[in-house]
């Protein structure tokens, strides 16, 4: 269970509300796979921005989570929240990678941010300290 942070800055808020909106709107798209495809596009679109480093990531990270809107009636399951990340991160003219993950026991499917160093933000969801994530695919 994610629980929302303290309320963040306002120079934090504004790209991660915005952030928080275009995740949604991917969610909405009528086609598991169209999503999916949304998903890696707007990953892969911010390669050419430089690299954020891990205080910033983590703290739109938090800020994502934060802003998570009252109104929206489904559940905002971790995709949504990193790639969330991901977006919040571009808006401020940085970037970070988003992964995609799995483990075996208890199996299950995970998404999370990694840093251009490769430090991990959002990867503790879901029991990930216990039972680690594997990597599958990164976002470049």
């Amino acid at each position: 269970m994610i629980h929302a942070p303290a309320r963040p800055a306002l120079a934090r808020r504004l790209p991660a509300s915005a952030a928080m909106l275009v995740a949604l709107a991917v969610r909405t798209l009528p086609v598991e796979r169209w999503r999916m495809r949304a998903r890696l596009a707007l990953a892969r679109s911010v390669t050419a921005l430089p690299a954020a480093d891990l205080a910033h990531v983590q703290g739109m990270y938090e800020a994502v989570v934060a802003c998570q809107p009252w109104w929206w009636r489904g559940q905002i399951d971790c995709k949504e929240r990193s790639l969330a990340t991901v977006v919040a991160v571009a808006l401020t003219g940085r970037r970070c990678h988003l992964v995609l993950g799995a483990r075996a026991l208890p199996a299950a499917f995970h998404a999370w941010v990694r840093t251009a160093d490769g430090r991990h933000v959002g990867d503790d969801e879901a029991g990930g300290r216990d039972h680690p994530w594997t990597p599958i695919y990164t976002a470049p």
